[in-house]
């Protein structure tokens, strides 16, 4: 986990799934620091938001869907503009062309944290064959200082 003071960091599902399952855990805790210290570096995609609430509709867990909206009052949810149109564009063309494509929504993040120019934090290993998107994982262990 890094934190230049110039990122901007679009949180994944995934990342966001990990704070809800483990509030005192090392990713909750990252996405609390810098929501105070650099609260306008942190954002979500809409698409993200969606798939939240989906996955806590289809569980029918009041208590998760609580904790979904907690974190997320941590985290900005931006929504998708006109600039994604180019970035999903480019992305599902050269996918498909290389046949490696990924799905519609994480394509969408891709092409959402391109626009935004924000570096992805996802522990999806698919988001590296996204052309020029700067991918973090957070749910890898810190290295070991010497």
């Amino acid at each position: 986990m890094t934190a230049a003071s110039s990122t901007l960091w679009l949180l994944d599902t995934n990342i966001i799934s990990d704070a809800v399952r483990y509030p005192h855990g090392p990713v909750a805790k990252q996405i609390q620091r810098l929501s105070m210290t650099h609260p306008q570096q942190l954002c979500t995609s809409v698409v993200v938001a969606c798939e939240l609430q989906l996955g806590s509709a289809r569980k029918d867990a009041p208590s998760l869907t609580a904790k979904v909206a907690t974190v997320l009052q941590f985290v900005p949810v931006m929504s998708l503009d006109s600039q994604v149109v180019a970035h999903y564009t480019a992305i599902r063309a050269h996918l498909e062309r290389q046949g490696t494509p990924i799905g519609p929504n994480d394509t969408l993040i891709a092409a959402h944290a391109l626009a935004l120019g924000a570096t992805l934090v996802s522990a999806d290993a698919e988001f590296a064959r996204v052309p020029g998107l700067q991918v973090e994982n957070w749910l890898l262990p810190a290295p070991a200082e010497h």
